[in-house]
């Protein structure tokens, strides 16, 4: 057998003449080194990574046939070293990677090395759209006081984020008020196909944000990673990439009338949660997926993390074509990228029978019909024909059950009498209805069907019930100069729904306050009340503390139930009356297909495109005149509260130590399943009675000035005190109590979370965490790691984890670990008063090992059970090994010689 790659270095050539060189997939084929021809699409983007970077090792040509040669049924799958093309980062997790990457500067040059040591290799784009808070909407000056609150509470990090952007190479920022990350990458940011030099490629990339998936629906591929794991990738380190099934998901026919694209996502999502899509790739097909519009295909792409999967991949067609000259790529730009996946036989949209999938699922685009999902998780979807009742049903059943324990609901004066009495609010009432998230803001039909009800809304003398905070955080400029050409944010706002700003707000929690009156009354009454929102996210205390129950939806629907001011049966039910006093339904009011196709055009004139992005337009004066430190390292102010220097290099010498071993062991946390990274890690407002909130008062912090988690992401002080601090957090060796608390042992006092672990540091015992199914799903939130780890825990033990937050886990040093054998929690009788040990630690790991778990419970017995390791590849038992990500990527740098260091 031929070992040796061959050559795949081709000309590509367009009307004629050549634009370049690039790695022709076909000539592995015609050497014998597989079908390539019918391996999924993105399998063979990440072979050409692998032929880019072959540097003519054994280990590469090897990686390089076990990828051509993939075979969709196998069950043991080899891990493959992919570089990406770029890095994609949102402020929120951007800003802790730039100052770990400023901690391991500071490392380096303790340890004689020059700062150049450390520097990215790869190019960063880096948005600023996570520290938006709604604290004003529903009028005309909430978008200009929201922005400049935004300033005042985050001047100090976005001059730190200035000075990163001088100090290190190839760092791009996208001002703040320009969008939301992923919805500015589709429009501006997203290159299709690279040129180096005079190489073309395929542009991929990883972000820390899990949406960053969202840039599947254009044909480019890429995932949410772990922030560690991106700082490792920009530093130069492949992703050790167990190569992945591949699920074909064929769509059918069309969508009925009066469905949108959201509705679509809320269905897949089910569908695929339902079918065991974590971790894998999965790859839509099919005539209904060539009739979707780009835009459709990114909605759904953007709800990849909720339905598990790694990348959501479309192809890239005609319709893609348009999309990328309407948002203005140049004519250069448009023939590259046309005659790059023709060359590579990848231009076009798959039918059935000509690809190899590990799984072949099929949807009728004609079955999906109007949805919402929640009240707590994306992927419990529900038909709004049965979304009163199912609500209904959950007020009454018991917490333990899934439900919210309220037996009967509490019910206010009828809606007409209500006026602005917030005391007279019932179970179900709506209090925040947000247009948000760029998985629907990036699609003009979705927001044209918003703004027409609104105006027909209007024509009808309705107005949205006052006890509804309504906000509109659009993802680019680009929607409010459609908007506004088509008459159409006028009658948005006719109804409340003012622009409040341009970021992610209310989806990832930034929903700002509610009314005081509202507040307390919640607070008085116990009460269940509810937010609509075209987010991608509702996880539990995740929209906001108070609200228990969050339903995402398209924006149109948004719209309808504010209008109706509480959860109802929104297809039968009044949303209100006319001028007249006649009753207004939905139907009177839903926008036609052909209405929305009317005005589509408008919506993709390339004018907004270009004028949106263009350099004028994207400056921020506020921004511009922020003070920008200079010097190659960051002079970190010992009594900041924002920016304190991570300590997870502090005394990492050039040698990793071995592994401690995990004896005496306590559990900190027993957990149930779906435990998201929001309960882990909140990122939404600090309360002054928690952890974190004690700790800036301490530190002379007003608590009008807390911020938010996400804002204090920089300081690991506040968020190792956040750390499993949701107030929706059910810790079952503290039953009965909702919070970040825990049960000592021995002795049984019951602590914050975070003062229970200092005590066990203080006496060096171990710490584990224990819980159900799909583990750390949501956000790719790497302080659900960190902060894991800072409290001293050694492993979590679960019965399986969200990808993402497994990385992590590994990136931090900590050890995810899953129960065997069919036990868990339950079968083994645990109730946290146990001991608990990991024998064999200490001589090293192996992926996928399987490890004893030793049990000792107090009258003295000791169970045994075995758990699998899962740290899954070779490079992260090295990380395990290392202790982490960070020190791992220090030690190989500082281990370069001095010239190659330098120039890194």
């Amino acid at each position: 057998m031929n070992t040796t790659v061959p050559s795949t270095r081709r000309m590509l050539h367009a009307g004629g003449r050549p634009l370049g060189y690039f790695h022709d997939l076909a000539v592995l084929q015609e050497q014998g080194w597989g079908n390539i021809g019918r391996l999924p699409f993105s399998l063979r983007i990440l072979l050409e990574s692998l032929l880019r970077h072959d540097d003519g090792g054994q280990e590469m040509a090897q990686s390089i046939r076990q990828l051509a040669g993939w075979r969709p049924r196998e069950t043991q799958r080899p891990d493959i070293p992919f570089t990406v093309a770029r890095i994609l980062a949102p402020d929120a997790s951007g800003i802790p990677l730039l100052a770990d990457l400023a901690a391991m500067r500071d490392a380096a040059c303790a340890q004689g090395a020059a700062p150049g040591a450390i520097e990215p290799l790869l190019p960063v784009d880096m948005v600023v759209d996570h520290s938006l808070q709604v604290e004003r909407a529903g009028s005309s000056y909430a978008l200009a006081y929201n922005t400049r609150m935004e300033f005042e509470r985050n001047g100090e990090r976005y001059s730190f984020l200035k000075w990163a952007a001088g100090a290190f190479d190839g760092i791009r920022v996208v001002a703040p008020g320009n969008g939301i990350i992923h919805q500015v990458n589709i429009e501006f940011l997203a290159h299709h196909v690279c040129q180096d030099g005079g190489l073309l490629y395929p542009d991929t990339v990883i972000g820390p944000d899990s949406h960053t998936a969202m840039i599947n629906g254009l044909g480019v591929l890429g995932w949410g990673v772990g922030g560690i794991e991106a700082e490792a990738a920009m530093l130069g380190q492949p992703l050790a990439l167990a190569i992945p099934d591949v699920v074909g998901v064929e769509l059918l026919g069309r969508l009925q009338p009066g469905v949108m694209a959201t509705d679509l996502a809320l269905s897949v999502t089910e569908l695929l949660r339902r079918s065991g899509v974590v971790g894998k790739f999965v790859e839509f097909y099919g005539e209904g997926a060539a009739g979707l519009s780009p835009a459709d295909r990114c909605t759904v792409a953007n709800m990849a993390p909720e339905y598990g999967a790694t990348a959501a991949f479309f192809a890239v067609d005609a319709q893609t074509m348009d999309f990328l000259r309407a948002t203005g790529r140049t004519q250069e730009q448009l023939e590259r990228i046309c005659a790059y996946w023709q060359a590579q036989g990848m231009y076009g949209m798959p039918r059935r029978g000509q690809i190899d999938y590990s799984q072949d699922i099929r949807i009728d685009l004609a079955q999906i019909e109007p949805s919402a999902s929640g009240p707590r998780r994306p992927q419990d979807r529900v038909g709004l024909a049965e979304l009163d009742s199912q609500f209904t049903r959950l007020l009454a059943l018991p917490a333990d059950q899934g439900g919210f324990g309220r037996g009967a609901p509490a019910r206010g004066d009828a809606p007409a009498a209500r006026g602005d009495n917030a005391a007279a609010l019932s179970d179900g009432d709506i209090v925040i209805a947000a247009i948000t998230s760029c998985a629907n803001t990036s699609n003009p039909a979705l927001l044209l069907a918003a703004g027409l009800l609104a105006r027909n809304a209007a024509a009808h003398g309705l107005r949205c019930a006052a006890h509804v905070k309504t906000s509109f955080t659009p993802g680019s400029k680009v929607v409010q100069s459609y908007l506004r050409q088509t008459g159409l944010l006028q009658s948005l706002e006719q109804l409340g729904f003012h622009i409040a700003g341009f970021g992610c707000g209310t989806c990832m929690g930034n929903s700002g306050p509610l009314p005081a009156d509202v507040e307390a009354a919640i607070g008085a009454r116990d009460l269940v009340v509810a937010s609509v929102l075209s987010g991608n996210r509702n996880f539990e205390a995740r929209i906001h503390p108070s609200i228990r129950a969050n339903y995402l939806m398209s924006p149109a629907m948004v719209v309808a139930f504010a209008l109706a001011g509480r959860i109802t049966d929104i297809q039968r039910a009044p949303l209100g009356l006319d001028a007249r006093g006649q009753p207004v339904f939905l139907r009177d009011l839903w926008p036609s297909a052909a209405d929305v196709q009317a005005l589509l055009p408008q919506a993709r004139d390339t004018a907004h495109f270009l004028d949106s992005y263009s350099e004028a337009a994207m400056d921020n004066p506020l921004w511009s005149a922020l003070p920008a430190p200079q010097g190659k390292r960051f002079a970190w102010d010992p009594d900041s509260t924002y920016l304190r220097r991570p300590p997870f290099l502090d005394g990492v010498q050039a040698e990793p130590a071995p592994l401690a071993p995990v004896a005496g062991a306590r559990a900190l946390a027993l957990l149930g399943d779906s435990v998201t990274t929001d309960h882990i890690s909140p990122g939404g407002s600090i309360h002054p009675d928690s952890p974190a909130g004690q700790y800036l008062l301490r530190h002379g912090v007003a608590a009008a000035e807390f911020n938010t988690y996400v804002a204090r992401r920089a300081n690991h002080e506040v968020m190792v005190r956040g750390t499993f601090a949701n107030v929706r957090l059910r810790n079952r060796m503290v039953a009965g109590i909702e919070g970040g608390v825990t049960r000592m042992q021995p002795g049984g006092n019951i602590l914050p979370i975070h003062e229970a672990a200092r005590v066990y540091q203080a006496q060096a015992v171990p710490l584990l965490v224990f819980a159900g199914k799909e583990y750390g799903t949501g956000s790719s939130r790497d302080w659900a790691a960190k902060g894991t780890r800072l409290l001293g825990v050694r492993a979590v033990i679960a019965r399986s984890f969200e990808r993402i937050h497994r990385s992590n886990l590994v990136g931090m040093g900590v050890l995810p670990c899953e129960f065997l054998d069919g036990q868990d929690i339950d079968s083994l009788g645990l109730d946290g008063t146990e001991a608990y040990s990991l024998p064999g630690i200490e001589n090293g790991v192996e992926p996928r090992q399987i490890l004893p778990l030793r049990i000792h419970r107090q009258d003295g017995s000791i169970t045994d059970a075995r758990v699998l390791l899962r740290v899954d590849t070779r490079l992260e038992a090295s990380y395990i090994r290392h202790g982490g990500v960070l020190p791992y990527v220090l030690r190989k740098q500082l281990a370069k010689p001095p010239a190659q260091a330098s120039q890194a």
